[in-house]
């Protein structure tokens, strides 16, 4: 020691280092008390999320067998098979083969599902697509139209299950890990690092910096940034790693947003002008800032679980401790979301939206009251408005979070010293470690992409067929009833509209058409129509 110290500045500078690495872990113990101890090991590489993509608890509950999880432990909530609802004003119709139809006032389709071929679909508001089809063998295929998208299969690890996903995005593949956590009745997908940083980076990142760093995002020329000038902003100097991760997150959000959007077809032609202060203020980015603090001081802590072979605990590093630690939570949206205000109209978020939970809610409540802090206007919800947001989406919410950090720590590392960014101490370089968790883990899904656009192809013709059905059906039951209370059988006449024929007789089993000639055969009758009307009945 007397020779590590022969100089002060090489005992200030190493105190300095081991308080960087040891504060992070004592604040969050501060917060919360109780202790996460299940067991485990290793393996595999850093995941990586692409740029624009988008404390303690008590031990895990009783979890479902991990011989044969309930196919409701892997598959998502967020899906209409899940827990979707008609929308107020709207309404559900189901067809004899065990699909049905969901639409929204006016009529416009919300949601499909297609039980013969085991598809769910859901048009969000802001025109977005996602397909989810759940295989015989639990596997799960979830396909966003322009957004992330992913293969899940399940497997357990420690007598707990778990999810692994292969997600497609931008041309790329990646992997991330879920911890299949049951918690007020619905099953929760929390994310589990596949990589721990060394502590000591974990502790650069936390603390402040030692002066306030100038840093140059470059986003000038992409299309996202100037699209959506009139709500972000990235700061002018940051004096620590999380704002800086915040501007990261909210602009990979806005990025991933953009692209969805322009996918659809569906995006609104232009948006307001940027002027003055951006919609998203810096007191809103303060808020996230400060919950992405809270997140690496969380993620340092797990780290040091995960040396001494422990897995990460949902109930501590999932929604369920948010909801039950008394304090106010900021959640940015990660992913485009459909919910109901508080006067009980739906009402679209996107991702980079804000959102404030300040109210505690009840004990087995499955959805939360928040306000909306920050959001881009238009047709979107009002900002300062209450909504009801499924804790199943607040959990992704939070995944979104921690997934998107994860990414601007590789960078950070990657990057520090060069542009502005402080240099990061030298031990704060020391490599990671491989997470517990992916030691069951499956292998990468090699067919991502090909599964993924497969599943976009097939969407369309599954929506069609059900869509088909549930007219087919109800006219069906209309014109049986018609005959039933009349005493009048139904006529057919000449000259009569292919309109009039259908509405008396229904959808034919087959339609031969042959330009100006049409003909319609049913199952007792066929009926010709020239340039739209009846010429001929046999």
């Amino acid at each position: 020691m007397r020779r590590l110290c022969a100089h002060n500045s090489h005992c200030l500078f190493l105190l300095a280092a081991i308080l960087a690495m040891l504060l992070p872990a004592f604040l969050l113990a501060q917060n919360n008390k109780k202790k996460d101890n299940p067991p485990s090991e290793k393996v595999a590489q850093p995941s990586q999320k692409p740029a624009g993509s988008k404390p303690t608890g008590p031990k895990h509950p009783p979890q479902p067998s991990p011989v044969n999880p309930p196919k409701r432990a892997i598959v998502d909530p967020d899906t209409p098979a899940g827990r979707h609802q008609p929308p107020p004003g709207g309404k559900s119709v189901s067809t004899k083969s065990g699909g049905s139809v969901v639409t929204r006032p006016g009529g416009k389709v919300s949601d499909i599902h297609n039980a013969q071929r085991g598809i769910d679909i859901h048009h969000n508001l802001n025109g977005s697509t996602r397909v989810t089809k759940t295989l015989p063998n639990n596997t799960q295929v979830v396909a966003v139209r322009g957004g992330p998208s992913y293969v899940q299969h399940s497997y357990t690890h420690n007598g707990h299950a778990y999810a692994a996903r292969t997600y497609f995005y931008n041309g790329r593949s990646y992997n991330r890990y879920y911890n299949v956590y049951p918690y007020r009745g619905v099953y929760l997908n929390v994310y589990a690092p596949g990589f721990y940083y060394a502590p000591g980076f974990y502790g650069w990142a936390y603390n402040p910096w030692f002066g306030p760093a100038n840093y140059s995002w470059g986003w000038a020329g992409n299309p996202w940034y100037g699209y959506y000038g009139f709500y972000f902003a990235p700061s002018p100097f940051y004096p620590s790693a999380s704002l800086w991760l915040t501007d990261y997150t909210i602009s990979s959000d806005l990025s991933a947003s953009y692209q969805e959007q322009q996918a659809s077809g569906d995006a609104p032609a232009d948006q307001p002008a940027a002027s003055g202060t951006p919609a998203l203020t810096s007191g809103v980015k303060d808020m996230v800032a400060a919950e992405v603090k809270d997140q690496l001081a969380l993620e340092n802590q797990e780290a040091t679980q995960n040396a001494q072979n422990q897995d990460p605990d949902p109930s501590s590093s999932g929604i369920a401790r948010l909801l039950s630690d008394h304090k106010t939570h900021v959640f940015v949206v990660g992913s485009p979301l459909d919910v109901v205000d508080n006067s009980g109209v739906e009402c679209p978020l996107s991702d980079g939206d804000v959102l404030n939970m300040v109210a505690p809610a009840a004990p087995d409540a499955t959805s939360v009251n928040v306000i909306v802090l920050s959001s881009k206007g238009g047709r979107e919800c009002a900002k300062s408005g209450t909504v009801t947001v499924a804790i199943t989406d607040l959990q992704d919410m939070q995944n979104d979070m921690r997934e998107t950090i994860d990414q601007g720590l590789q960078e950070l590392q990657t990057k520090q010293g060069q542009g502005g960014l402080p240099a990061v101490p030298p031990s704060a370089m020391a490599p990671g470690t491989n997470s517990t968790v992916t030691k069951d883990a499956p292998p990468p899904e090699i067919n991502v992409s090909t599964e993924v656009n497969q599943q976009l192809a097939d969407a369309s013709q599954a929506e069609k067929e059900v869509v088909a059905q549930a007219q087919q059906e109800a006219v069906s039951v209309s014109t049986s009833a018609a005959v039933s209370s009349s005493t009048v059988p139904p006529t057919i006449n000449l000259g009569q509209t292919i309109d009039e024929v259908t509405a008396i007789l229904g959808s034919p089993d087959m339609i031969v058409d042959l330009g100006p000639k049409k003909i319609y055969k049913y199952q007792n009758m066929k009926v010709t129509f020239k340039d739209g009307k009846v010429a001929d009945v046999e």
